[in-house]
């Protein structure tokens, strides 16, 4: 009797896992059909798997993994703020409002920016749900905020933008809301992201699925899908399924790099050249440590990559919603302001929720240290 019960405790949870993610929603879908063979035709992909451009270390001995486990799971001081962060609530009216010629950017945390270019209104990123998690019931929480944002808040949505599926980009519920809000047109996602959004009921003819260094026109704007270097996966055994990668948008007057999540390499530079200049960097800068060093950047890191992307701003970005790394939650955009003003450049550090008009850092504040 004892041997069974023995064997029950160290089987349930193996079938539990296994249940759960052949069967939970949130998880989304792998790639098949016609999506798999385009997928399997790229350069990059090899070995039954995608891979970086640059050699990349994800490696992680089992025992320095359960250590990062343990201290997610049982906290430590300073990686969640103590107190709501204050934030400015969305003023929808004033978006919807800004002229057709007006560029304007609205941070909503984490890597979600709403972004008006020559008309054109984009939506990077967006993860309204209570967790960046594969369960809902444990995982990265949303820190709280004076006003929390709700896909009933945002504006109408010509172009959505999704870098690639991990969960802190890719959210299952928020998906779901704005296939039922009709709130968006169009979205340009990853190669293999589709799969996640037909499964959650967005309509194919919606989805454009781009690789690296494909263009889309959404009207004035060109869209360049780029390189990053991270990685992919939302399953146990599905890491690399899908591409991942970062967007330039080009509008008649206005370049801006969303950078979505990368680890430093030198496709920044590439991109410099071919580019010539941005006139906004958003770069994650967040989420970092010397466990996982190839795949997020540190902040001195983030600073060298706008400077390599010749960037006249940054915005520094993936961090201020959820402890995703080890480290305390401001310390992110601590370092960032102490190395970019040792290296003179310029930094834009708006308040989430606030709208700006003037992409410089005319419109920052340190609200961080209130």
């Amino acid at each position: 009797m004892m041997l069974a019960i023995l064997l029950f405790i160290l089987v349930s949870p193996v079938l539990f896992m296994l249940v759960y993610f052949r069967m939970a929603a949130r998880i989304g879908s792998n790639p098949t059909g016609d999506r798999l063979k385009r997928i399997q035709a790229l350069t990059n992909y090899r070995d039954g798997k995608l891979h970086n451009a640059v050699p990349t270390n994800m490696n992680m001995p089992f025992t320095t993994m359960l250590k990062v486990i343990w201290t997610m799971v049982k906290g430590e001081k300073g990686r969640e703020p103590e107190k709501p962060i204050p934030v400015v609530p969305f003023d929808r009216a004033a978006w919807e409002a800004l002229p057709e010629k007006e560029v304007a950017i609205c941070w909503l945390g984490h890597s979600c920016v709403l972004i008006k270019l020559d008309g054109v209104t984009f939506l990077t990123d967006p993860v309204f749900g209570e967790r960046a998690s594969t369960f809902t019931f444990a995982g990265p929480k949303h820190f709280r905020y004076t006003d929390r944002m709700t896909v009933e808040q945002l504006p109408h949505i010509d172009v959505l933008l999704l870098s690639h599926d991990h969960y802190d980009h890719l959210c299952y519920e928020t998906i779901v809301a704005l296939v039922a809000s009709g709130k968006i047109v169009r979205t340009v996602a990853a190669l293999g992201v589709g799969a996640h959004l037909e499964k959650w009921g967005m309509p194919p003819v919606a989805i454009t699925e781009v690789e690296w260094w494909q263009q889309v026109d959404a009207a004035n704007v060109k869209l360049t899908f780029a390189p990053a270097r991270h990685f992919t996966g939302r399953s146990m055994t599905n890491r690399f399924s899908t591409l991942w990668g970062s967007f330039v948008l080009e509008g008649r007057s206005k370049r801006i790099f969303f950078g979505a999540d990368s680890g430093y390499s030198l496709a920044f530079k590439d991109l410099g050249e071919r580019f010539g200049r941005f006139d906004l960097a958003m770069l994650e800068c967040g989420a970092y440590s010397e466990h996982w060093p190839d795949i997020h950047m540190f902040p001195a890191e983030t600073a060298k990559a706008a400077e390599d992307l010749n960037a006249d701003v940054l915005l520094p970005i993936h961090w201020g919603k959820f402890a995703l790394g080890l480290h305390p939650w401001k310390e992110p955009i601590e370092r960032i302001t102490r190395k970019a003003e040792d290296v003179k450049l310029p930094l834009l550090t708006p308040r989430i929720g606030r709208i700006i008009t003037k992409l410089d850092p005319s419109s920052s504040e340190r609200w961080w240290a209130e």
